[in-house]
């Protein structure tokens, strides 16, 4: 009996062979082709990053850190528009796109700020999607000031609210002092005094933890 099942493994095999030389036969060349066709794809892949994508992003960090040096001497119009010799954050965005890195979204929506074109900035802004916790909070309570700059004060306050709770540093302070101002621009006294009394429970050494106590006694003695 033990003798019949392994002849009739081996005749098995012997038939998964014979199916498998046969299909190998009758469908090498096409085999060959798609291998060859994988080959040529990785390569023109690997090529492309090699000598295109890798020049460009190397390309486009260069012409940010130009810019980004203009940015920080204050000229955010030349920062945001170039002058010439040096590319702004505009035409780096046109030219090299997300190459130059998220950062660029940043900076053109400061700038646009700063020359209080609002709503540029906010597109811009809320463009930007980097990792950096800190940086989207920032660009969050810009976004919030670009809102304030157009007077829509309710989109403001909701910006700097998501900012505040965003960036669990002493930044938040700054945004919670900004939301408290709009919500009393809101005429919501009570949810100004809110973020008031925060900022002077959880960031009573930050600047601004040390002038609240006059936001709080205002509307404390209205």
């Amino acid at each position: 009996m033990a003798k019949e099942i392994k002849n009739e493994n081996a005749e098995a095999v012997v038939e998964a062979v014979s199916k498998t030389e046969k299909f190998f036969n009758e469908n090498g060349k096409l085999l060959a082709g798609i291998c060859a066709g994988v080959v040529v794809a990785c390569a023109a892949v690997f090529c492309w990053v090699k000598f295109v994508h890798q020049p460009k992003v190397a390309e486009a960090q260069g012409q940010m850190a130009y810019a980004e040096q203009i940015f920080r001497s204050g000229d955010y119009q030349t920062a945001l528009n170039g002058d010439g010799n040096t590319l702004g954050f505009v035409q780096i965005l046109e030219d090299y796109g997300k190459k130059a890195g998220e950062s660029v979204y940043f900076y053109a929506g400061v700038c646009e700020l700063q020359n209080g074109n609002w709503e540029q900035a906010i597109k811009y802004l809320e463009s930007y999607k980097g990792k950096d916790a800190i940086l989207a909070a920032r660009a969050k309570a810009c976004v919030g000031d670009a809102y304030v700059g157009l007077e829509n004060y309710s989109k403001a306050l909701s910006c700097f609210e998501a900012a505040a709770a965003a960036a669990d540093n002493m930044y938040a302070a700054g945004y919670l002092l900004k939301a408290g101002a709009v919500a009393e621009k809101l005429g919501d006294d009570a949810k100004a005094l809110s973020f008031y009394k925060k900022i002077k429970e959880q960031y009573p050494q930050s600047m601004e933890g040390y002038d609240v106590d006059k936001y709080i006694g205002r509307i404390e003695a209205k």
